[in-house]
């Protein structure tokens, strides 16, 4: 992928900015690594499970009314899982050690997570720019009305129109 140094780069400036963070990955909502730097953790493994669980979270705010997902964070016994929305179609998942200052892993997550959605919005806006424009669809004619033979009362055949 072109954009994956540059989201890679904005993931390591994340783990510097934070040192408690011990892994940081994006990924595309359909569970597709797009960049990580999470040393000891299956990257495509944490990705799959940040689909899922988007797919639950997404659900749960929209069933709520709590409007459009912006982010998901689970506690564990030895850290943090943190999954924010990264543009239209990716998302920033970090990982923490427990003594991590919460509200500084929101604010700089926060932050990397818009930085990595403007990198693969770009990349997705000039990967579609650079796709041949598709010839307009042939318009169809108009459809006949549909004949439809029916038995009448009398035994006889009888024609009807109907509209499909």
């Amino acid at each position: 992928m072109a954009a994956e140094p540059d989201i890679l780069d904005e993931l390591r400036r994340l783990r510097a900015r934070v040192p408690q963070l011990t892994g940081a990955l994006a990924a595309g909502v359909d569970g597709l690594v797009l960049a990580h730097d999470t040393p000891g953790v299956e990257p495509e493994g944490v990705a799959a499970l940040t689909a899922a669980a988007l797919a639950v979270a997404v659900r749960l705010a929209d069933t709520t009314g709590q409007g459009d997902f912006r982010e998901l964070l689970v506690r564990g016994v030895y850290g943090y899982v943190a999954t924010y929305s990264a543009g239209h179609s990716a998302v920033l998942t970090v990982l923490a050690q427990d003594r991590v200052n919460v509200g500084r892993l929101h604010l700089e997550g926060r932050r990397a997570a818009v930085r990595v959605g403007e990198l693969v919005d770009a990349r997705e806006a000039r990967v579609r720019a650079a796709r041949p424009a598709l010839a307009p669809p042939r318009p169809t004619p108009p459809a006949k009305p549909l004949t439809v033979r029916t038995r009448s009362a009398r035994g006889t055949n009888a024609r009807t129109t109907t509209d499909s």
